[in-house]
């Protein structure tokens, strides 16, 4: 199998490793191969929107989700390097409040799977970061919310939290208690 999964602290929230060839010239893989990526998760989705942003260190984006047309997304680095975060917000959810941390960078080659009823955020640990995102429904700006990063009762442990770079949004995000959350 050209594809490995990991399993984290949130069984929805996956790691996935292609299998990288690697030799004098650089390296080659599948990024992204949708029967691979059905029969290795067991997850049927159609990616209807790609994405890419780009972040100096200490960058800090999320904890980003929608009300309406939840995404998943499968998130990888193609520059740099990320500390990408899940957060559980699904209220009936035996891990809701939970969340899970996974370094990606362009060198390990590594993907995150965010499901829908996640948050999602991540800090750039390196001096700039491409992140790439295969999204599964539209971006819907009318109905995007955020978290706090901070929220201690999810107690995400960043590797920084001093002169961190935050959009205004996301600086004054409330904690997940008092969220709008349909989940």
């Amino acid at each position: 199998m050209k594809l490995t999964i990991i399993p984290t602290a949130l069984p929805d929230v996956l790691i996935l490793e292609p299998k990288v060839l690697r030799d004098t010239r650089g390296f080659f893989f599948e990024s992204f191969n949708a029967r691979e990526f059905e029969q290795a998760t067991g997850l049927q989705r159609e990616f209807v929107q790609d994405n890419h942003s780009r972040s100096v260190r200490n960058v800090l984006r999320g904890l980003h989700y929608q009300t309406r047309q939840p995404q998943g997304k499968l998130v990888r680095v193609v520059a740099g390097e990320i500390f990408d975060v899940a957060v559980d917000i699904r209220k009936q959810s035996p891990t809701y409040g939970k969340w899970v941390g996974v370094s990606l960078s362009a060198e390990n080659c590594r993907q995150l799977w965010v499901p829908e009823g996640f948050a999602h955020g991540f800090m750039v640990t390196s001096e700039h970061a491409d992140v790439l995102y295969k999204m599964t429904d539209y971006y819907d700006q009318q109905h995007e919310c955020a978290i706090a990063w901070d929220d201690p009762d999810i107690g995400i442990v960043w590797p920084a939290t001093q002169n961190l770079i935050l959009h205004p949004r996301d600086a004054g995000a409330p904690a997940l208690r008092h969220a709008e959350n349909p989940f």
